[in-house]
Parts: structure tokens; sequence; C-alpha cells
């Protein structure tokens, strides 16, 4: 059985240049669900995991005005609805195109907890901007009434900063996993998963968000999947990224790939999370990793396009019809 984890990026739902309205955010759903369903006519089971920057961002916004009209809603709730709105938007899409492509497959969203530490060194040194962009002044009036931590984010203003804790285990991974055997398409662990923690001895939800690739990257490695591919804005990972001398990987084992990283070639806020991904899945045994662009998903996954990651073993066993494709000193 080939089974896929398959974490779809942000552009995937809000693109460049949009408000992130609903009806945006369903005619992008439906672009991707289209890629999807190929995927599925291709002979994958599928887990799809999202992210969520835009629409929590959007969901701490209508908390807060609305504070003077409702009870207002902590970091972990909007987790927890904007989870349950993309799932509605990509399930809907993926019923749609699945059907149209003659499938009968069943899609459902998991809502979907993952275990954080409150011991985890990050929860003390919040880095994660959410949310819209404050005055210096009203940044600190939040800060003073609210115990926010304020940071100055890109010379565009001031935002709130949460931790970013590192994902230890997913609540309803036994779900997810019997739920694949029969064969339905899974989404889950959207925007990293709501971010919850064991004390004393019951789960309770926590201030933070979770990175989502580290966390599909758990998730794929539990699930024992036959292949990781993580969707973003750009074909390939570059070196030398928008320079140039800008060169585009094709094929590259963990330890190559670990060097760049190590040298600074992929920025924490870009691409770093992506490779430490992809790395967190293959070092402990995982088979292939790709990261590539959702206009090119099935491209990548039966052919060379993207960038295929492998343990260094596995370089020369790579399927022979995509190693064949491969340009001249591509990797």
């Amino acid at each position: 059985m080939k089974t896929m984890l398959l974490a779809v990026g942000g552009n995937s739902l809000i693109r460049a240049g949009q408000k992130g309205t609903i009806a945006e955010q369903l005619v992008n759903a439906r672009r991707t669900a289209a890629e999807i369903a190929k995927l599925v006519c291709d002979g994958y089971r599928i887990v799809l995991t999202h992210g969520n920057g835009p629409q929590v961002g959007a969901a701490l916004l209508r908390s807060e005005r609305g504070a003077s009209q409702v009870p207002g809603q902590p970091l972990d709730v909007c987790d927890a609805s904007t989870q349950g709105e993309i799932g509605y938007l990509l399930q809907q899409s993926l019923d749609t195109e699945l059907r149209l492509a003659g499938l009968h497959v069943s899609v459902v969203t998991v809502l979907t907890q993952v275990v954080v530490s409150l011991d985890d060194p990050a929860m003390r040194r919040p880095s994660k901007p959410i949310g819209p962009f404050y005055s210096r002044a009203d940044a600190e009036e939040r800060k003073r009434l609210l115990g926010w931590e304020i940071i100055e984010d890109a010379g565009r203003g001031y935002r709130r900063v949460v931790p970013s804790p590192d994902p230890l285990d997913i609540i309803e991974l036994e779900v997810i996993r019997d739920l694949i055997e029969r064969n339905v398409l899974v989404i889950a662990c959207g925007g990293g998963g709501i971010p919850v923690a064991w004390h004393e001895g019951r789960l309770q939800g926590v201030e933070a968000v979770i990175d989502k690739d580290r966390a599909s990257a758990l998730l794929a490695s539990r699930l024992g999947v036959s292949l990781f591919v993580i969707s973003t804005d750009t074909d390939y990972v570059y070196l030398d990224y928008k320079k140039p001398t800008q060169r585009a990987l094709h094929l590259v084992g963990c330890s190559e790939l670990q060097e760049y990283a190590d040298a600074g070639h992929f920025p924490p806020g870009n691409m770093g999370p992506k490779v430490e991904s992809v790395l967190r899945f293959l070092m402990p045994g995982g088979r292939e990793a790709i990261i590539t662009s959702c206009e090119n998903l099935c491209s990548a996954v039966s052919g060379p396009v993207g960038t295929h990651i492998v343990l260094d073993r596995g370089l020369a066993a790579l399927d022979a019809r995509v190693q064949s494709e491969l340009p001249v000193g591509g990797r």
C-alpha cells in the first residue's frame, strides 16, 4: 500500500495579493483538491495536513474586536475553530473532485490535538508572530492589559508573539491510522495541531503555535508513510535563493542537505523548518521526502520535478526513471 503525507502550505488556500475571503479560499481549495485527486488515482492513500496562519490571525482579530459583545477566545480554541473551517473547505472540495474523477473515497477532517511540553525551552522564549500589526502605543496597551509578549516585526509595526514548542505526541494518532486502513482520506494536524499539554493528569490547551511542517513530520513518522511531501511556494529547494548564484536541488541525500542547512542556506522563517522537518522524517528511517510547489505535486511525485530527499544509502536506489531524467549535475 502506497501511503503519502502531504503538507500543503498557506498559499494553497490564500494566494499572494488575495484578501482571504471564503470564496477565494474555496477556489484555491478546489485547485489543490484536483491535484490530490490525481494522486489518489495513482494509488496513494493520503493524509493531508495544512497551515492556518492567515486564518488563525483573522480568528484572533475577530475575537479581540468582538470582545465587548461576546467572550473572547484563547489561541488554542482559535486553532481548533480554524481546523474545522479549513477542513470543511478542503473536505468539500476533495469530495467534489474525487467524485468527478470517478473515485469512491471518503474524506474526513480529524480535529487533532498535539502534545507539547510545558518545560520546552521555547515556552520561555516566545518567538512566533501571530495576529495583526499594531502601533507601538496599541501594542504596549495590550501588553499591559493582556500580558502579551510584543515584538517589532519587519518594520511594519508591532505584533504579539507566542511560543512555538516542539510537537511530542498526537492524541488522535490511532484514530487517524484506523481511518487510513479503511481507505479514508484524512485531513489532520491542521495548523500544526491544537497545542495541548498534560498537567496533573489532565489535558489542557496551551497558548502556542506548533510549526505545521514539524507536526507533519511527526505524524508521517508515526504512521510510517511511504512518502512525505511538503507543498510550498517554490518548485524546488534552492541554494543561494534569489541570488545570482541561485541553484535548484533536484536529488539530495540527508547528510548533504544537512551541510547546506548548517551553512545557512535555509532561513528559519521560510525554508528552514521544511528542510528540518524532512530530515526529522528521514533520519529515523523514512523512505523519501519531496519539497515542491502545489502546482507541481503530481509531476514531482511521478517524476523528477521538485527536490527529492532520501537517506544517503538510498540515493542509488531511487526510482530509475526519476534518476535518469534528472539534469546532469542537478544534485
